[in-house]
C-alpha cells in the first residue's frame, strides 16, 4: 500500500510542534501499526534524519505503553484494539492516517508522541496497593469471595492504565482509570481495610494532577482497549461519598 503519515513532531516539552507529512510507498497489510512506524524510522535515518519517537514496550496489548491518536481515534479504529495490535489491513492503499500523542494537560508531551504519564502512577502511589499484613500465602479457599465480586474485580484489574480515557474524554478526565484501580482492590476482602482511605487519597491526588471531571460522555470506554465499564465509575462514586461522609462524621 501507499500511504501518507501526518505525524506530529515535537522536539521537547518546551517546542511548540508541527505536523510533518511522510510519504510511504510498500506497507504490508500484514504489518502492525507500530511495525509500520519501525519502517518508517529505519528510512528517516538512512537519509539521516531523526527518527519519530513513540511508547511501545511489549506490543501483545498488555503494557499499555502505545498511546497513539490514530485519525483523531484512540489507539485507532478497531475497537478493544491497543496501537501495537492494529494492523495496516485496517486501511486503505492511498490512505492518509494522522498520528499524534494524547492532548491532556496532565500528560505534556516529552518528544513527538512520547507523553509523560506520570501522573497515573502518582494515583496509583496514593492507594493502589494493600498495606495490611496478610502473613504468608494463605490457601485459595481460606478467603471466600463471592464470584460476581471475583468476576467485577477481575474485569476491573484488566486496565491496563494506557491513558486512552483520558486521551479520549473531552474534559480529559481519569475517572474511568482511577475507579477501575480502586474497585478493583474495593471488591475484594484483602481491600477492605483501607477501602475508604483509599478512594479519598487516589481521587484526591487525581484532582490535583489536573485531569478534568466526568460528565459521563462514554468516550472513555469506548476506546479503552479493555473496555472497561462506566460502572467502576458509578461504584467509585458511591464509595467516595460513603469515605466523605465517614470522615465528616469523625471529625464531628
Amino acid at each position: 500500500m501507499k500511504l501518507t503519515l501526518r505525524v506530529w513532531r515535537q522536539n521537547n516539552a518546551d517546542d511548540r510542534g508541527r505536523m510533518t507529512d511522510y510519504q510511504m510507498n510498500d506497507v504490508s497489510t500484514e504489518m502492525s501499526f507500530l511495525e509500520m512506524l519501525d519502517v518508517l524510522n529505519q528510512e528517516l535515518i538512512l537519509k539521516g534524519e531523526d527518527p519519530v519517537a513513540f511508547d511501545h514496550d511489549c506490543r501483545e496489548g498488555i503494557c499499555g505503553a502505545c498511546g497513539l491518536m490514530i485519525n483523531g481515534i484512540a489507539h485507532g479504529p478497531k475497537s478493544a484494539t491497543t496501537a501495537c495490535q492494529l494492523h495496516m489491513r485496517s486501511f486503505k492503499d492511498g490512505d492518509t492516517i494522522t498520528i499524534e500523542p494524547w492532548r491532556a494537560k496532565p500528560f505534556p508531551v516529552i518528544k513527538d508522541l512520547v507523553v509523560d504519564r506520570s501522573a497515573f502512577d502518582r494515583i496509583i502511589e496514593a492507594g493502589g496497593y494493600v498495606s495490611a499484613s496478610t502473613g504468608g500465602v494463605p490457601d485459595a479457599n481460606n478467603i471466600l469471595v463471592p464470584k460476581e465480586n471475583a468476576d467485577l474485580a477481575m474485569d476491573a484489574a484488566a486496565c491496563i492504565g494506557c491513558g486512552a480515557c483520558v486521551a479520549a474524554c473531552p474534559n480529559g478526565s481519569a475517572m474511568l482509570f482511577t475507579s477501575a484501580k480502586v474497585s478493583h482492590l474495593g471488591l475484594l476482602p484483602q481491600g477492605q481495610p483501607e477501602r475508604y482511605n483509599r478512594v479519598m487519597n487516589m481521587v484526591k491526588v487525581m484532582d490535583d494532577a489536573g485531569f478534568g471531571g466526568c460528565t459521563n460522555i462514554g468516550e472513555c470506554t469506548a476506546v479503552c482497549p479493555k473496555e472497561i465499564s462506566l460502572d467502576f465509575i458509578s461504584r467509585m462514586n458511591r464509595d467516595l461519598l460513603v469515605a466523605t461522609v465517614k470522615a465528616t462524621n469523625v471529625k464531628d
